[in-house]
Parts: C-alpha cells; structure tokens; sequence
C-alpha cells in the first residue's frame, strides 16, 4: 500500500525542517548532530521511495497468474 499524500506531503515538510535544521547544525553544533539530522533525512527518502518499490512490485505479482 502506497503512503497517502497526506502522509508523503507531511513527510516532504518535515524534510524540508530537516535541512534547516541541517544547515544551522552545520554551522554551531558538533559534527554528530549534524549526522543524525542527515540520517534522519535520508530514513524519509527510503521510506517514501521503498513504498513506491513495494507497491510496484506488488502490482507486478498481481499480474502474474498463478499455477494452481
């Protein structure tokens, strides 16, 4: 099931805090902080693109016919 845009157009949002974030944390705060709010940026993409992947595959399955 792919992620309603609700959920992806929040998830898009809070990137977009991230990289704020990210750009202030750049600047003042220790290396290690930085890193987490990068990590934290790339755990979205993988969770929005992985569910795109996911359903495609799903609907590839759902094509292919059983041998029963």
């Amino acid at each position: 099931m792919t992620l309603t845009r609700a959920v992806e157009e929040s998830l898009r949002d809070a990137q977009g805090n991230l990289r704020n974030a990210l750009a202030y944390a750049a600047r003042n705060e220790k290396s290690y902080v930085a890193k987490h709010i990068a990590n934290m940026l790339a755990n979205i993409d993988n969770l929005v693109d992985s569910t795109k992947i996911l359903e495609m595959l799903d609907d590839m399955n759902d094509r292919i016919p059983d041998d029963d």
